[in-house]
């Protein structure tokens, strides 16, 4: 931490307590100041060189172009005016993202222009923040005026290419006048179902969770991290804010790149020159496929006993798809302790609980019953309703997570589930320009405690973030059940949907792994052809549950009938729920969020509507948190 320790930042009560003088300004000053000739950051292009061009930038450098930028933004904004991000993934991303905090404007991280499947979200987010200007490159700027040409010049932003700024507009910067508690930039992040929200998130927020980060996973002056992730994402934005705070530089590579090869992720994970402790954030799909198609080949070298955490967030965490990746790079010296589940959201800035840098990753099975019933009963892993739990470990430093009974504000104890509740200095601050829904979701006060509270330490009177994910505590550890809103309520009996696609997919080789959507459906809302239904009429608008499924591998041409009847009986055995429709798509049909979660809400909206049926493949990433 720039010769600094985590100690120096907590109070006498040993809660984070960050100085006034700490914005995401003063922390870039600080370290290229202290460190103007290291590495800050690098970015691997492989756009054009199977084996990657390496683009290197150090922290004077960096702080020479940042001003350069800011420079230029304060010509032509005024402080708080919002900067919108729409650049390709690259070094010249994160410099328009610092530039515009550096400018005193709220930066509004974005994608690029050019990128498919983003048009609907992305003029939706424009019009919600109103951009004064828009930092791009010269290679996206004629997808940006495209999205503005319908304006008259005069309402249009202001639209600037970052690379052609020359380093010496930089001499008329000022610093602006920015407080800890000013806002530094917008997260945006959008359900299915409503227009994208942008989390307001402080200059404090983002220091305190870098600081829980460092602290959670154990990150030191030795350790750096690799990262595939979009920038625009809150987990790949925090990655590479964190150099600021701790640690050494950041290896970049774009989705894409992982996508296409995931060996290139791995082998940047793998033992370097100088020696790093080597750490990584990724969704739970990414391990599944770098366990598939990321292994080296014959005979090549790999060493990655120097990997200290590979975060397990933004989805849900699989056990068969730990197990899977564990398998695969074990022999190549993968530590038992490097795969972290984890839990956070935008909403908290990214980092909320992390499982301990010396632990392996656990699981607990429980009974399913039980469970369904809001009760953590643990039973052998063998036990006929046995199901599997992740734990996705301790809640960071000065942040308390409580279980709270989501309609009277009460704590539950541990066992119990219920509506993960937040507090703590790194959660937003708001949704920018809505009050309303600020007040229901940032500001909610706990009824009562537990005698053994999780809430021990927060103010009485303190304010608590609704999550809208259901969880529990069992052993201390922080369990994720589920959304709130994406449970399925099937005869009056709760079902977890994840539990639901895991058993489906299980069942039958010719569902792809990973792809399974669980949702319930009105009775008299279900299409008239259900082309794989059982048959039966319902007898009301009773909920019916429905899975939609995308075929495997080699499962395209497959009679659908036979795999509806395999899976209809997993579910109605192992769940004793009957899947009133099966759907089969073509891969790529159910839509995701950007992180790469399954958007039930939105394959609902598909399936209602029929656009699933003629496989339609999604375009949309809808961010499901509403």
């Amino acid at each position: 931490m720039i010769g600094d320790t985590i100690d120096d930042y907590l109070d006498e009560h040993g809660n984070i307590k960050i100085p006034d003088n700490q914005t995401m300004v003063d922390l870039v000053d600080k370290h290229a100041a202290a460190n103007g000739d290291e590495l800050a950051y690098r970015f691997i292009d492989y756009s054009r060189e199977h084996d990657g061009e390496y683009h290197d930038i150090t922290w004077n450098r960096f702080g020479v172009r940042l001003r350069a930028v800011a420079a230029r933004l304060q010509q032509v904004t005024q402080p708080g005016d919002r900067v919108a991000i729409l650049a390709p993934q690259g070094l010249d991303y994160i410099v328009a993202m610092y530039a515009a905090v550096y400018a005193g404007n709220i930066a509004v991280p974005l994608f690029d222009p050019d990128e498919q499947g983003h048009t609907d979200r992305l003029y939706a987010v424009l019009a919600d923040c109103k951009p004064a200007a828009i930092l791009t490159v010269s290679s996206a700027a004629l997808g940006v005026r495209e999205i503005y040409k319908h304006l008259p010049a005069p309402q249009r932003p202001r639209i600037i290419a970052v690379e052609a700024i020359p380093d010496g507009v930089g001499e008329s910067w000022v610093r602006p006048h920015v407080q800890m508690d000013d806002v530094a930039y917008l997260q945006y992040t959008s359900g299915s179902t409503r227009t994208p929200a942008g989390v307001e998130i402080t200059h404090r927020a983002v220091g305190t969770n870098l600081l829980q980060m460092i602290d959670a996973i154990g990150i030191t002056e030795k350790a750096r991290a690799v990262t595939w992730l979009p920038l625009f994402h809150d987990m790949g934005l925090l990655t590479v804010i964190l150099p600021t705070i701790g640690g050494k530089y950041i290896t970049i590579m774009s989705p894409s790149a992982f996508v296409r090869r995931p060996y290139r992720w791995i082998k940047e994970l793998a033992a370097q020159e100088d020696g790093a402790e080597i750490f990584a954030a990724a969704p739970n799909f990414a391990f599944e496929h770098a366990a598939a198609r990321g292994l080296p080949k014959p005979g090549e070298d790999l060493d990655l006993s120097n990997v200290i955490g590979l975060i397990n967030g933004s989805e849900p965490v699989s056990v068969s798809s730990m197990k899977k990746f564990n398998d695969a790079f074990a022999p190549y010296g993968l530590p038992k302790t490097a795969i972290k589940p984890c839990y956070g959201m935008a909403e908290a800035t990214l980092f909320v609980s992390a499982t301990r840098r010396e632990d392996e990753a656990r699981t607990v099975w429980v009974d399913r019953t039980e469970l369904n019933a809001g009760r953590m009963i643990e039973v052998d892993e063998h036990a006929e309703d046995a199901v599997a739990q992740v734990s996705c470990g301790y809640v960071a430093l000065s942040q308390w997570a409580a279980i709270v009974d989501p309609d009277t504000g009460a704590e539950r104890a541990d066992g119990e589930v219920g509506e993960i509740w937040l507090h703590g200095g790194n959660i937003g601050r708001g949704y920018w320009g809505r009050p309303d829904e600020s007040r229901a979701t940032f500001h909610n006060t706990l009824t009562s405690r537990q005698p053994t509270s999780h809430a021990e330490g927060a103010p009485a009177d303190g304010k608590w973030m609704r999550t809208g994910d259901y969880g529990a505590y069992y052993d201390g550890e922080l369990f994720i059940i589920g959304r709130v809103k994406d449970l399925v309520i099937v005869d009056g009996r709760n079902h977890y949907p994840q539990d639901l696609e895991y058993s489906a997919q299980e069942s039958s080789t010719a569902l792809r792994p990973g792809f399974v959507a669980a949702f319930s459906v009105a009775g008299d809302q279900l299409p008239a052809a259900t082309g794989t239904s059982n048959g039966a009429e319902p007898a009301s608008a009773a909920e019916q549950l429905v899975i939609v499924a995308e075929r495997g591998t080699g499962a395209a041409k497959l009679d659908p009938e036979p795999i509806a009847e395999t899976v209809r009986a997993a579910i109605a055995k192992r769940h004793g729920v009957t899947v009133r429709d099966l759907l089969l798509v073509p891969a790529g049909s159910i839509p995701r969020t950007s992180s790469g979660k399954i958007a039930r809400r939105a394959c609902k909206t598909a399936y209602l509507e029929g656009t699933l049926r003629g496989g339609q493949r999604q375009q949309a990433f809808p961010d499901e948190t509403d």
